[in-house]
């Protein structure tokens, strides 16, 4: 999931490059929401993959 924030990320900034405002918004705005949602599955991960089963 990183790698498709990454990717988008990339897309605005060729696209900001480029000129073309409302594309470089629109994957500016899919890759922030993309990194918080792998934010927030890497700090559960975290959480409950050191639970130890017993």
């Amino acid at each position: 999931m990183l790698r498709w924030a990454i990717t988008f990320f990339v897309v605005a900034l060729i696209a900001a490059v480029l000129g073309f405002g409302g594309i470089a918004g629109a994957a500016a705005g899919i890759a922030k929401i993309l990194f918080v949602v792998f934010l927030i599955l890497f700090v559960v991960s975290l959480i409950f993959g050191r639970r130890a089963v017993v």
